[in-house]
C-alpha cells in the first residue's frame, strides 16, 4: 500500500514542480510595483509596536501558487463556476462525501507540496527574529505558515492536514488518510493542474463516482471530513475566545492578504477598532476593513513586508 501511495506522490510532485514554475504567478491579480514610501511606513510601524497581531489571507499564499477564491480576473470565483461545498451538503448527502474526498484525494500531493512564499518567511522572521509578533490569525488552511518555521498560529479555519469524525473523537493524519483513501481505490489515477483554494480539483461524476470513502475507523459509523470550517459552518467558539484574548493583549494588528469578507476576519478588525488599536492592512485592491485602516498599502504582501525586514531598522531604529 505504502509503495503504491509513494510511486503515485512522487510522479505527482515531479509535474507539481513544473508546473508551479510556470504558473506561480496565474494566481496573483495585476497589482502596482511596491514604492520606497509604502516601505518606509510598514518600517516605521514595525519599529514602534512589539505586540502585534497578524492577520493572513489567501493572498500571501497565492504567492505559493495557491489560488483564492474571489480576486478579479484570477480567483475561483472568475475562473470557474465552481463552489466550495457547503457544510449542510456534506453532512446530509453521502455522494456529496464521495464527491469532495474524491476530488481532495486527486489534489492532495499536489496541494500538500505547496512550499512557503517569502511573505510567509517574513512573517516567521518577525516573530522569531525580532520578536515583534503575539500570535499569527490564518484564515488559510493551507498550514503554510509552520511549514516557514512560524510557532504561535492560529488557524481560525482549520487545517487541512487534519482528517476528524463526525461522531466521535477520532482525528487522523491527513497522509495517513491518503494511503488509506489509496488502498481503498488503486485504480484512481487522476490528475489535475487545476487546483482549488482549499486543495480539491474538479472532476466528473463518472470520475468521483466508484470512489470509496470508509467510515470512522475508531467508531466504525462517523463520517470523516477534513477538520476545516467549510462555508456555512461556525467557527469553534474556542477559538475565536483564544483570537479574541490575542487581540486584547496585542498594541497593533497587520493584515496580510485578505479582503476581509468573510466576517470571522472581519471580526478580529472590529475588536481592534473598539480597543482603539492600529490597523495596517497590505492588500491587492480593496477590503472591507479599508475605512478603518491606520495604514493602507494596496500592493503584493512579498513586494512589501520582506523589503521591510532587508534593514536593520528593527534593531538599530534605522535603515542601513
Amino acid at each position: 500500500m505504502k509503495t503504491l501511495c509513494k510511486t503515485k506522490y512522487i510522479s505527482v510532485i515531479e509535474s507539481f514542480i513544473s508546473f508551479t514554475n510556470r504558473k506561480i504567478t496565474t494566481f496573483i491579480p495585476k497589482h502596482k510595483p511596491p514604492n520606497d514610501d509604502d516601505i518606509l511606513r510598514m518600517q516605521k510601524f514595525l519599529l514602534w509596536h512589539n505586540k502585534i497581531v497578524v492577520v493572513t489571507g489567501a493572498g500571501i499564499s497565492t504567492e505559493s501558487g495557491i489560488p483564492d477564491y474571489r480576486s478579479e480576473g484570477v480567483g475561483l470565483y472568475a475562473r470557474s463556476n465552481s463552489r466550495p461545498m457547503k457544510i449542510q451538503d456534506f453532512i446530509k448527502s453521502e455522494d456529496s462525501r464521495k464527491r469532495y474526498w474524491a476530488r481532495n484525494y486527486v489534489g492532495w500531493p499536489r496541494f500538500s507540496a505547496f512550499q512557503p512564499s517569502a511573505t510567509h518567511y517574513a512573517v516567521r522572521d518577525l516573530e522569531l527574529k525580532h520578536n515583534k509578533v503575539t500570535c499569527v490569525v490564518t484564515q488559510n488552511v493551507d498550514r503554510l505558515h509552520s511549514k516557514a518555521g512560524s510557532k504561535k498560529v492560529i488557524e481560525i479555519h482549520g487545517s487541512s492536514y487534519e482528517v476528524m469524525c463526525l461522531s466521535c473523537d477520532f482525528r487522523i493524519d491527513r497522509q495517513d488518510f491518503q494511503e488509506i483513501l489509496t488502498s481503498l481505490n488503486p485504480t484512481m489515477t487522476e490528475t489535475s493542474d487545476c487546483i482549488r483554494p482549499d486543495g480539491d480539483v474538479d472532476l466528473s461524476e463518472e470520475q468521483y463516482q466508484s470512489f470509496k470513502v470508509p467510515p470512522c475507523m475508531k467508531c466504525g459509523i462517523g463520517a470523516l471530513k477534513p477538520d476545516i470550517v467549510f462555508f456555512g459552518d461556525n467557527v469553534p467558539k474556542l477559538r475565536v475566545e483564544k483570537i479574541r484574548q490575542q487581540v486584547n493583549n496585542s498594541d497593533s494588528l497587520l493584515v496580510l492578504g485578505t479582503s476581509l469578507t468573510v466576517f470571522s476576519g472581519y471580526r478580529i478588525i472590529l475588536q481592534a477598532v473598539e480597543l482603539k488599536r492600529p490597523i495596517v492592512i497590505v492588500n491587492i485592491g480593496e477590503t472591507r476593513a479599508d475605512p478603518h485602516a491606520t495604514i493602507k498599502i494596496d500592493s503584493m504582501c512579498g513586494d512589501i513586508l520582506p523589503s521591510a525586514l532587508k534593514f536593520d531598522v528593527l534593531e538599530n531604529g534605522k535603515s542601513s
